[in-house]
């Protein structure tokens, strides 16, 4: 199995949003893309799957290693190896791979968030960093752009973070702020208890108007020139917002079950707007 191949499998076996977004990128971009998401997936695993704590540590210290590897030209993975041509490629900067695995760190090191903002940077680390790569492999003409690629992977997170309260708590982890749990009056432990209340809802409703204006701050900041290149972010956006509505429409009861769009929404979704970025492109081109 060649090095692609196994981020492609790695890409394609959590049956992410993400997988859809990069059908109707450009080959090299595509591979690139798919080796910066296995990347992702392989070190997030890490924290997931490993039941001792000091074991996921000196794993994640190990892909630190790793990354410095893959930027000197001497990769040993095959994520890496597949990493290291959009490395140089694109360009990509060192620090920004070491601000992810700083994320994974933070799930081993903490499981509780005393306040939005503490959350803020959780969210930067492990997503808006990734949007910041994403942004600089799609190409991009005005700074603005890295503005809306930070503040969409925000987005996206807190997404994923009202989908998988039911998972997070299992594992005995809360997302949501602390602070934010007191003033809906959350006891966190009966949020680990898998507990569905009114309060839940209300919370879980105020933290989905957050994240719709986290969408519409990072749409705000997307320049018309750098829409069609960003055409694979877009499908992200366009699912995860539909994620979202769906969720609203469930009325939030995310702890009885996991809301999912089926792969066939995926991907008339993204063949959608991938139809309608092309042909305004095209319009602005001819304008």
């Amino acid at each position: 199995m060649s090095p692609d191949q196994y981020c492609q499998e790695k890409a394609g076996e959590s049956g992410s949003s993400f997988y859809y977004s990069f059908l109707f990128m450009p080959t090299a971009q595509r591979r690139a893309i798919t080796a910066l998401y296995a990347f992702c997936r392989e070190v997030d695993d890490v924290v997931d799957e490993c039941s001792e704590r000091e074991v996921a540590r000196r794993k994640l210290d190990w892909w630190r290693e790793e990354i410095e590897r893959c930027f000197a030209a001497q990769a040993r993975h095959p994520i890496t190896q597949a990493l290291q041509p959009a490395v140089q490629e694109y360009n990509l900067p060192l620090e920004y791979f070491h601000e992810i695995i700083d994320g994974m760190f933070m799930d081993l090191e903490q499981s509780r968030y005393e306040s939005f903002r503490d959350l803020s940077l959780y969210c930067h680390r492990v997503a808006g960093v990734v949007g910041l790569l994403t942004a600089e492999v799609c190409g991009y003409r005005h700074r603005d752009t890295l503005k809306y690629a930070q503040e969409l992977g925000t987005a996206l997170q807190l997404t994923n973070i009202i989908r998988d309260v039911r998972e997070d708590a299992e594992r005995g982890r809360i997302y949501l702020p602390l602070d934010e749990l007191l003033e809906y009056r959350i006891n966190p432990h009966d949020l680990l208890l898998g507990s569905v209340t009114e309060a839940l809802q209300a919370l879980l409703t105020f933290q989905a108007q957050r994240a719709r204006q986290y969408y519409q701050r990072a749409l705000s900041h997307l320049p018309e020139q750098d829409r069609y290149a960003q055409c694979s972010s877009l499908i992200m956006a366009t699912i995860y917002q539909t994620l979202l509505d769906e969720m609203e429409a469930d009325h939030f009861q995310v702890m009885q079950h996991r809301v999912r769009l089926t792969p066939l929404r995926k991907l008339w979704i993204a063949w959608r707007v991938a139809r309608r970025e092309r042909r305004r492109h095209r319009h602005a081109r001819h304008a």
